[in-house]
């Protein structure tokens, strides 16, 4: 992706959560020049990845295939400083923009559609190989519970939400419209938590045609 490409999507992704109504917290517009200041006082943000993420997941086509997403809080899986056990993201979904079909072996999460679009969801079982399950899949939608389908689609509109526990595959999308999702969780681990059906590239190869104006959480200066 061209960082002239990065630099508009983050820009378009907070002025579209600001008129949703979801407000980002102030790291979320620090500049290239503001995080080379910060020192050991910001060191949970570098450490919890918090921040700005964004992927076409190797496509080469991200208003396809791709996600935005800004991790507001998160605990760490290994480094105990970090004692918060929960992750809370805003995640952006084009309208048939896709993410591709994915679980966790570690974290279970709320996803909820916070307004735009409908939010559509694909969702199997895992066998014990990692394969797809053929088995009928058991899901809760704002704590009511459904059996559906292995591969049925579940839509989600703005105010509903859809849990999904570790080991189960899912793939979603926005339809009608650009779609804000929340995302509440157990402790996220981008770099080592996610099992694609298909493989991916969770994180995209920059091309730096002009300077960023806001760094992407794998971007931050390390402290000194």
């Amino acid at each position: 992706m061209k960082r002239s490409e990065i630099n508009l999507l983050v820009e378009n992704a907070a002025e579209f959560a600001q008129s949703c109504g979801f407000l980002l917290p102030p790291f979320a517009f620090w500049s290239p020049e503001e995080w080379r200041s910060k020192g050991p006082e910001a060191q949970e943000i570098r450490d919890c990845m918090l921040g700005w993420d964004l992927t076409d997941f190797g496509s080469g086509d991200f208003p396809k295939i791709g996600l935005i997403m800004f991790t507001i809080r998160n605990g760490h899986l290994t480094d105990t400083r970090y004692r918060k056990p929960y992750c809370e993201k805003m995640l952006i979904s084009d309208e048939q923009q896709v993410t591709p079909m994915h679980f966790h072996w570690s974290k279970s999460e709320d996803i909820i559609n916070r307004g735009g679009g409908d939010l559509a969801v694909q969702v199997y079982n895992s066998t014990p190989d990692e394969g797809l399950d053929d088995s009928d899949v058991m899901v809760s939608v704002d704590g009511t519970v459904r059996t559906v389908k292995a591969g049925d689609i579940i839509r989600l509109s703005p105010g509903e939400s859809i849990f999904l526990p570790k080991g189960m595959y899912h793939k979603f999308w926005g339809e009608k419209a650009r779609v804000l999702l929340g995302e509440v969780s157990t402790v996220n681990d981008d770099t080592s938590d996610n099992r694609f059906y298909e493989q991916v590239g969770r994180f995209p190869e920059i091309e730096e045609d002009e300077e960023p104006r806001h760094l992407l959480f794998s971007e931050y200066p390390r402290a000194d």
